[in-house]
């Protein structure tokens, strides 16, 4: 019998093993429910996030670039420069050299900052380039203690290893002998943008590794200059500052006792030093006089005696008046150069450590040989005329006694040792206690 079209086959009329499963009934709805979850980013976000860390990312490889550009450039203009200087003593690249350095010196700090903060920077190449204006500076302090005559010869030898560095970073950079900009390619940048993993290792290699190591160098660096220019009439020791006074007798009984002095320290070593001078004794002080007024401000130590915690020299130390004897030369001994610098290095102690005081130091201009014009005025001459009231106040019934700066006591040493004096005994003197008062 034909089915009617128009009429749906009942359930029994469906043939065997060709029964459709039945639908599962729709839940309702629910009313005030969550809202389906989205993916996130939204996708129509993903594009706009990818493009803006392209950006950062090219961004970045062109901060690096230029930096190492220019780290490159300040080592070859360096490299010329110290070569002009050294060998043809001519400085005509050294105002463009400075300008190129000091750029590359702000560069560098922001470039090392960066570091810490984002692990994208390749540290491989660019931590021992921004560690080289730290380093380099290292060496120069043995140099200026023992060898201060052979600086230029070391600024030549520091522009070559900069050079080297700069060089081989930027071949590495470049995958060989070739050209391109950026310098750097993007895939050589990490892939995190930021770790805290990273910013707390760097955290930890400053605070706890880079700057104790720095302090601790130049604490003993300061302890090996402080006894190479005074001979050992003043160390520095773990427990403070020590000066030794030391005796010299000659055969006709005439005594010479020199005093190192500094001009800051505790109380109780001025009191203790000047409660040991003998009845019998002549004190030749120390202290230029200006009697035509070439000084522009007076030098006080009061600021940075405060600030550490000490006393000035000339408040605390204070020998019976009847024996001192003024033995000091007159400023206008001084060169004016000398008188200039004086002039610039009181006004700075006078206003502080400011912007424009330090400005004007750095732009300080020093005429060829000022150097070793300067330590003819601060101490050849002054010695000179020391030795000459030494000689005038000698006698067999007297003690000479000489409480003068600990750099001018090797000099006048020598110089008694030449006239037949010899060592007859020492005696130490804590000047500035690091763990309390001076004993």
């Amino acid at each position: 019998m034909p089915i009617d079209p128009e009429i749906p086959p009942s359930r029994n009329d469906s043939v065997a093993g060709s029964e459709q499963p039945p639908l599962p009934a729709a839940e309702p709805p629910l009313i005030g429910g969550p809202p389906p979850l989205l993916p996130y980013p939204p996708p129509l976000l993903l594009p706009k996030l990818e493009r803006k860390s392209a950006s950062l990312r090219h961004l970045l490889v062109i901060v690096l670039s230029v930096f190492l550009g220019l780290f490159v450039a300040d080592a070859v203009l360096s490299v010329i420069d110290d070569s002009l200087s050294l060998f043809v003593n001519v400085h005509s690249l050294t105002a463009i050299r400075a300008i190129v350095a000091l750029v590359d010196l702000a560069a560098g700090i922001v470039i090392y900052c960066l570091i810490g903060l984002t692990p994208l920077i390749p540290k491989r190449m660019f931590l021992p380039l921004t560690l080289f204006f730290l380093v380099a500076q290292l060496p120069v302090i043995p140099f200026l203690i023992y060898y201060p005559h052979q600086l230029q010869a070391l600024a030549f030898a520091l522009s070559l290893c900069q050079a080297i560095l700069g060089i081989g970073i930027l071949y590495w950079a470049l995958g060989g002998v070739k050209f391109r900009w950026p310098l750097l390619s993007e895939a050589q940048l990490g892939n995190r943008g930021f770790s805290w993993w990273n910013i707390s290792g760097f955290l930890f290699g400053n605070i706890v590794v880079l700057a104790p190591a720095v302090i601790v160098y130049l604490v003993v660096c300061a302890a090996f200059a402080v006894n190479q220019t005074t001979e050992g009439f003043l160390t520095v020791r773990p427990g403070g500052v020590t000066v030794q006074e030391r005796k010299y007798v000659r055969n006709d009984g005439e005594t010479v006792q020199l005093f190192p002095m500094i001009h800051i320290g505790d109380a109780e070593f001025y009191r203790k030093v000047s409660r040991s001078f003998p009845s019998n004794s002549v004190v030749l002080m120390e202290g230029v006089t200006d009697k035509r007024h070439l000084l522009t401000n007076g030098l006080s130590y009061r600021r940075v005696a405060t600030k550490l915690g000490l006393h000035e020299q000339q408040k605390e130390f204070k020998p019976q008046e009847e024996n001192i004897v003024w033995a000091d030369v007159d400023v206008d001994k001084f060169s004016t150069n000398t008188i200039n610098l004086l002039n610039l290095v009181m006004r700075f102690y006078s206003k502080g450590f400011t912007a424009e005081t330090l400005l004007e130091l750095l732009q300080y201009p020093q005429p060829p040989g000022f150097q070793d014009e300067l330590m003819d005025d601060l101490l050849g001459k002054r010695n000179e005329h020391l030795l000459e009231k030494i000689h005038a106040e000698l006698s067999p019934s007297k003690i000479v006694i000489v409480p003068w700066g600990a750099e001018h006591m090797p000099g006048i040493a020598r110089e008694l040792q030449k006239e037949g004096f010899h060592l007859d005994g020492t005696q130490d003197y804590l000047a500035i206690g690091f763990h309390g008062k001076s004993n």
